[in-house]
């Protein structure tokens, strides 16, 4: 398989000379094609100012982060719009979907942006809206939806345009753990059958047993990692208590 993300000792300080936090401390790690990874840590690990790394919302103090070579900590201005524009996914925590516009405008939305096609959009929207079983809802406004299906709407709208690598930041923290489920069977669905290449920041250790790796920030730095393999998910999730347990004071924190 091909590398779709690789960090090299990439770095993250906030402050000053006489008072430096590190919140990303020289973390290195690669996800594959078609991977689906969870990174977990307690509130102030550093796992979400990794993921602001990542998406270029916030600038590395060190290191270097490429997307199929690509080194996206050099990419500025307009280029920089583009590739996250053409090259990313994001699905947030409180689904960011515009209010005026309908299920089905939300999605299309990226798309129209990259001046694809009318009716190539129309054909990618429903595609993505049947596999996450949201065709229902596609003439209704976010007001009208309930949270679980609204978040399955912004995972539509982030999959939609095929982009290299999704990123998730607490995609289940506003949904009761119906939806929850719910949304994270299709995202793992997709994973599967679109070979969709995802990155989820989580502090829940059942969100994370849906993924087939996770990461264990702890500090700003690498605390452990663990692999799925042939486990059942409840198997999976076991494990991932046991790491969480490890990391001693920060238990309440990520679970």
């Amino acid at each position: 398989m091909s590398q779709v993300l690789k960090l090299e000792n990439v770095e993250k300080y906030y402050g000053n000379k006489t008072n430096v936090t590190k919140a990303v401390d020289n973390i290195s790690f690669a996800v594959e094609k078609g991977e689906f990874v969870g990174i977990m840590g307690a509130s102030g690990s550093g796992k979400t100012t990794l993921l602001n790394c990542i998406s270029t919302v916030d600038k590395v103090t060190a290191g270097h982060i490429y997307v199929e070579d690509k080194d996206i900590t050099s990419i500025k201005g307009r280029k920089l719009n583009q590739f996250r524009r053409e090259e990313l996914g994001f699905i947030f925590q409180d689904f960011n979907l515009l209010d005026t516009l309908t299920a089905y405008e939300n999605i299309a939305l990226p798309l129209s942006i990259q001046n694809i096609r009318a009716e190539e959009i129309n054909s990618r929207v429903m595609e993505i809206a049947g596999k996450l079983d949201i065709t229902e809802v596609m003439n209704k406004h976010s007001y009208e939806m309930s949270g679980g299906q609204k978040q399955r709407v912004a995972a539509a709208r982030a999959l939609v345009t095929n982009p290299k690598l999704v990123l998730a930041d607490e995609p289940t923290g506003a949904l009761d753990s119906k939806s929850s489920r719910y949304l994270l069977n299709s995202m793992k669905k997709l994973n599967e059958e679109l070979n969709a290449t995802i990155l989820m920041v989580t502090h829940d250790a059942f969100t994370a047993s849906y993924a087939g790796r996770v990461i264990f920030i702890k500090d700003g730095k690498i605390f452990n990692e663990i692999r799925k393999g042939s486990d059942t998910r409840k198997q999976f999730f076991d494990k991932i208590i046991e790491v969480v347990t490890m990391l001693g004071g920060d238990l309440n924190d990520a679970l």
